[in-house]
């Protein structure tokens, strides 16, 4: 997700340039420790109240407060989270950075998902995809490092294009896209007994006609309008609706989503699709 990735030039360019290396060992940087905001030193209108926006948009029509059941999305650059304050503001939900590409581990995956595991907020690993490297060996790069447990969100496939790498920046044919996304998902879903969850970007989305790929819980990015605006006629469950917002809890920004139904439809799409 973008917001995870907002660091130093010099940081882009070192971890860029390992992305799509070979197999070396797994390449893990640092975890950040980054200061903690008050969410209400940056109310933002449209934004739930208890959580704020660094860079707020003005929302009009269908505003992420519409929505019941929030969560979160986070890497190293968020540190350690304090789950259980993050759990008592109403993050119910949350995916950690787990790999991308083929040789990279991001080092707040474990720690992070084992203490929200602890205070009660269903917790997932997302994948960040390079198209420098076959769909079949990035998926069995997540399943060798994120572990099947029970009561887990399904995996993500965070696939979107990637502008800022030096090194692999392949654009490939819309078919090829889509056959590379099945080939990981269906990898992935024999492995963990559940269908990942696919997120992807605006431009993503259309370059790649993604209104093909049935079957699929898809999770949207869009900061600046509704999904249904942003994405017309798009089937989706989850909306990340920012990348600078403030959650309790959680160190620096963060990116916010919301799911798509209720309280008690949240409660059974959890049912059906967890681990």
């Amino acid at each position: 997700m973008r917001s995870a990735r907002v660091f130093s030039a010099i940081a882009i360019l070192a971890i860029a340039l390992t992305g799509c290396g070979g197999d070396s060992g797994p390449k893990q940087g640092s975890l950040m420790a980054p200061a903690l905001l008050d969410p209400a030193a940056y109310r933002a209108t449209g934004i739930p109240g208890q959580f704020g926006d660094t860079s707020p948009h003005e929302w009009a029509g269908i505003t992420p407060a519409h929505h019941g059941v929030h969560g979160i999305d986070a890497a190293r650059y968020q540190g350690l989270i304090d789950w259980r304050r993050a759990a008592a503001s109403g993050v119910s939900f949350a995916w950690l950075k787990a790999t991308e590409g083929g040789d990279r581990v991001d080092p707040g995956f474990a720690p992070n998902a084992q203490a929200a595991r602890a205070a009660g907020v269903p917790v997932g690993g997302y994948h960040f995809f390079y198209f420098c490297r076959p769909a079949a060996e990035q998926a069995q790069w997540f399943i060798r490092n994120v572990p099947r447990v029970k009561g887990d969100l399904p995996p993500v496939l965070d696939i979107e294009w990637n502008h800022t790498s030096p090194s692999c920046q392949r654009r490939p044919d819309p078919a090829h896209v889509r056959a590379e996304m099945r080939v990981f998902v269906e990898t992935l879903r024999a492995h963990y007994h559940t269908t990942p969850v696919i997120y992807t970007t605006v431009d993503f989305y259309s370059d790649n006609d993604l209104g093909q790929m049935r079957g699929y819980d898809f999770w949207l990015r869009s900061v600046a309008d509704h999904p249904s605006v942003r994405y017309p006629g798009a089937d989706w469950t989850f909306w990340q609706y920012t990348g600078t917002g403030v959650a309790p809890g959680i160190g620096g920004t963060v990116d916010l989503n919301a799911f798509a139904g209720g309280p008690d439809d949240w409660a059974v799409w959890l049912a059906a699709r967890r681990q």
